[in-house]
């Protein structure tokens, strides 16, 4: 009963893709966004932008959260740790707070910081003999109580959420398309079954045509795909109680995430299931509230052609499309005792082969999603008619890159080096 269940759920957590055989598009501007008035808003907040290194190697920490103490304004360190974060001028915070899986949080005072340049060091957290508990005899216990205290850990309220969105597309090492949004999200509560909502606010795109071999990648789903990264909001996606038996699990180690003692217990198949990959990974517990605070997984890509099944949705005639790497992060925040969605990253790859050609291109599709903004007061869903769909593309949804103050006001993801000369070069494709 339990195989034929998980072999028939949507596994819509996993980035769909849509092939088209031939490419007929152009440079066309298609702006669904809304505008602001650039002026106003640089009165309205200060910007800040630095770089999260380890103050031991002096190496940038990935993906390290950056947020304003006591308040819901928040970000992401990108690929070279770099972060910038803007901060309303009526801000009543006195630290940015730094946090970061496996080290010491940093809260750095706001008056101390500069405009740009600024380079904030953590320290990694050594855990001590005198800390470390006796493990418990089943992890796989840990994991059910973790599934069930569910309502206890996390919102049982609706809330409203900025959310800063980017998915790009790179052939070989070279980008080749990108599209980024500020997203407006209504965050159902954890615990009733009600599906959060998305929609776009803000958007802009760039796609070089002419590199992509005459095969255009889409993600459908987009931003809603990576907000079903949510595992404790969609259990179904990753593990739920009914799945426990599929999958064998072990306490690897323990780890400090915002001063939190957490247990790592990994998890991976115990045997197939039918034609149907599962995954295997890390979950990272908080071992006194047994919330979920963060987890990294992969999909099973032992057989490429069941796991195509789950990613390709169309594709041309000719080509061979194989995924060759499939792995996910997720990230939740605690704040007054209760954990709240506040990062996820998805990364594909996939090798193309043609017919006719000796040689295969290895293509990297990525989308991440962080929340910017959380309002616990005016949680009023938007009406269902102005949600992003699961059908839709970003791509399809939004223009092309305007100038550099396009998001004012708004938090976003820094773009790492590389995505920088995409732009630019993105740029210069549509200008000419």
């Amino acid at each position: 009963m339990k195989a034929n269940r998980i072999s028939t759920k949507p596994m819509i957590a996993i980035i769909l893709l849509l092939f088209v055989a031939s490419i007929t598009n152009t440079w066309a501007v298609n702006f669904s966004s809304k505008t602001t008035k650039q002026g106003e808003d640089t009165l309205s907040y200060k910007s800040f932008k630095g770089r999260i290194i380890d103050a031991q190697t002096r190496k940038p920490l990935v993906f390290a959260s950056v947020t304003v103490e006591d308040e819901n304004t928040a970000t992401i360190t990108n690929l070279d740790g770099d972060f910038q974060i803007k901060i309303s001028k009526e801000s009543k915070s006195q630290n940015l707070f730094i946090s970061f899986l496996g080290y010491y949080n940093l809260a750095f005072p706001l008056s101390k910081l500069k405009s740009e340049g600024n380079i904030l060091e953590l320290q990694p957290a050594i855990i001590t003999l005198n800390e470390v508990q006796v493990f418990p005899d089943s992890p796989e216990s840990i994991v059910r109580a973790m599934l069930r205290r569910t309502g206890q850990n996390y919102s049982a309220q609706a809330n409203t959420m900025k959310g800063f969105y980017r998915e790009s597309v790179k052939k070989k090492s070279t980008y080749v398309a990108l599209s980024e949004a500020v997203v407006d999200i209504y965050k159902a509560p954890y615990t009733n079954e009600t599906e959060d909502r998305i929609r776009i606010f803000k958007g802009r795109k760039g796609m070089d045509e002419r590199k992509m071999d005459t095969i255009l990648f889409k993600l459908q789903g987009g931003p809603v795909t990576a907000l079903l990264l949510d595992a404790m909001k969609n259990q179904s996606f990753l593990i739920d109680e009914d799945m426990l038996d599929y999958y064998v699990f072990s306490i690897d180690n323990m780890a400090k995430i915002d001063k939190k003692l957490n247990y790592v217990i990994h998890f991976k198949e115990r045997e197939k299931i039918q034609d149907f990959p599962l995954y295997e990974g890390k979950l990272y517990v908080d071992t006194e509230t047994l919330a979920l605070t963060a987890a990294d997984f992969s999909l099973n890509l032992d057989d490429p052609i069941a796991a195509g099944k789950l990613f390709i949705k169309k594709k041309p005639f000719g080509a061979e499309v194989t995924p060759t790497i499939a792995t996910y992060s997720v990230k939740y925040r605690e704040q007054n005792g209760k954990w709240y969605f506040s990062y996820a990253i998805g990364e594909v790859q996939f090798k193309v082969k043609w017919m006719k050609k000796i040689f295969s291109t290895v293509y990297t599709l990525k989308s991440e999603i962080a929340i910017t903004d959380r309002d616990e007061e005016n949680t009023e869903a938007f009406p269902y008619k102005e949600r992003f769909k699961r059908s839709d593309i970003l791509n399809d949804k939004v223009g092309v890159f305007s100038d550099e103050n396009f998001w004012g006001k708004y938090n976003t993801i820094e773009p790492d080096k590389s995505i920088e000369v995409a732009i630019k070069k993105l740029n210069k494709a549509m200008n000419r």
